[in-house]
């Protein structure tokens, strides 16, 4: 790696693949040690010396024999750090390359397995421990859920004819010919018996009753409505029974109708309206089911219903970046996820999000929330705020969204696309305030001119910082 390389590196934030450490003193020895460890066990990456949490090159003093430390990690953890010295001028920055750690096998130094939670490195829980001993093993999909079943039994167990109508394609004659789709579809396996296993795909999708499956039982949806914006007052506590695919209109239609009617807002909308569409209510509940790791245990994707908002929980620390939802797209479950879009329940790779956005932004709804737990990832949907409301930051991430979302249209934000998306009419006024929330969001590097040459205001747009 050279000076260009690095550089490219750091217009990166830190991400699960990527730890900056200041390290202006000297960095001790079990320091490097225990963060290698980490991220070995998050699959690899990089860990670099000398530069600041802002990534501005500072320069560092540690290790300043980088044979010495390279044996140190070999011989306590049994993996091979490349280390390079890169100078900026006077500064100096090592980039430790981390390996992955082998498959099955998680790291540990002095017995404890660590990973990062925020800036700081903590013991991996019993399930991502289980996780990682299970590698190699079939997906989650194929395992299975129930064996050594007669086709009777499988046709018993299974909504077969939720499954024809959601293929919209007519239901075979025979029975054989059901076993014979669902044997393509892999949910169901024919054993080295000659009997039908049930694949956890076909248990968790189209289970006439989840709790008559042990390993899957967990994994069933659950839904709270609150009374008012806490959690003290709990109306209803629902846990939902039937596979995701079987059960998936009527839980969100059940959803829309525990939501109440919006007024007519800064007239956006016509009275009567439910307070948030059902598009983006659609799309978020597949996302959760879609990219839930199924891997923790007794966790499930859970749905919440407050008064002022909806908060979409699924188990699992998110496999891309937050801030990187509309664009990127990566699926734990793909073969759950390639289902659920040949049964229509959900759109095509990535475009999930984008509906759900374009949905907000119609409603002219507070920017869609989305943060990460240590094993959750948590999707938030806001109820109406007018914007005089709005604090700066909300303002911020929902020009970002806006300016995203323009950008995967083709499109580019400009001063005009922001002022719709907010729904500012005073000319005079909504100009000062939009250039003031673009400077904001350009001063968090959350976007940036689309042609930095351009000097003409009038004729400006933007894009988002990664573009």
């Amino acid at each position: 790696m050279n000076i260009n390389d690095l550089k490219k590196v750091l217009k990166q934030k830190e991400n699960e693949h990527i730890e900056y450490k200041k390290a202006s003193k000297q960095y001790g020895q079990k320091d490097a040690i225990r963060y290698c460890v980490a991220l070995a066990n998050e699959k690899g990456g990089k860990l670099i010396l000398g530069v600041d949490d802002a990534r501005n090159i500072v320069g560092s003093k540690a290790f300043s024999d980088i044979g010495e430390i390279k044996s140190k990690i070999l011989n306590k953890i049994n993996i091979r750090v490349d280390i390079d010295e890169i100078f900026d001028d006077s500064k100096r920055v090592l980039v430790f390359s981390i390996p992955s750690r082998p498959i099955g096998t998680p790291l540990h130094c002095d017995g404890a397995y660590l990973m990062r939670s925020g800036e700081e490195l903590v013991p991996m829980s019993a399930d991502q421990l289980q996780k990682i001993f299970a590698e190699g093993k079939p997906v989650f999909e194929l395992q299975i859920a129930k064996s050594n079943l007669a086709a009777d039994e499988v046709v018993l167990l299974l909504d077969i004819q939720s499954y024809f109508d959601l293929k919209q394609i007519p239901l075979p004659e025979t029975r054989d010919g059901i076993i014979d789709r669902f044997l393509r579809e892999e949910l169901i396996v024919l054993n080295s018996t000659g009997s039908y296993d049930i694949t956890n795909l076909g248990a968790v999708l189209f289970a006439k009753d989840m709790k008559l499956f042990d390993g899957i039982v967990r994994k069933s949806i659950r839904m709270v409505v609150y009374d008012g914006n806490g959690k003290t007052k709990t109306k209803r506590d629902i846990h939902g029974t039937k596979g995701y695919a079987v059960g998936f209109e009527s839980l969100v239609e059940y959803i829309m109708g525990q939501i109440p009617a919006n007024e007519v807002i800064e007239n956006a909308l016509r009275e009567n309206t439910p307070m948030y569409p059902k598009i983006a209510i659609r799309e978020l509940v597949a996302n959760a089911l879609i990219h839930q790791d199924f891997d923790i245990g007794g966790s499930s994707v859970m749905v919440e219903i407050y008064d002022n908002r909806i908060e979409i929980t699924n188990p699992g620390k998110p496999i891309v970046e937050t801030d990187r939802f509309i664009d990127e797209y990566r699926s734990r479950n793909e073969k759950l996820a390639d289902l659920m879009r040949r049964l229509r329940i959900c759109e095509e790779k990535g475009s999930g999000i984008d509906k759900a956005l374009e949905a907000v932004e119609e409603y002219q709804l507070p920017a869609i929330g989305i943060r990460e737990s240590t094993i959750r990832t948590i999707i938030t949907l806001y109820s109406h705020k007018p914007f005089k409301e709005m604090d700066k930051e909300e303002r911020i991430i929902a020009s970002y969204q806006h300016c995203c979302l323009k950008y995967e249209r083709g499109e580019l934000m400009t001063n005009t696309s922001l002022k719709e998306r907010f729904g500012l009419t005073d000319e005079k006024t909504s100009t000062y305030v939009i250039s003031k929330i673009i400077r904001h969001a350009m001063e968090k590097e959350q976007i940036k001119y689309a042609n930095p040459d351009n000097t003409s205001k009038r004729y400006v747009k933007y894009v988002p910082y990664w573009a």
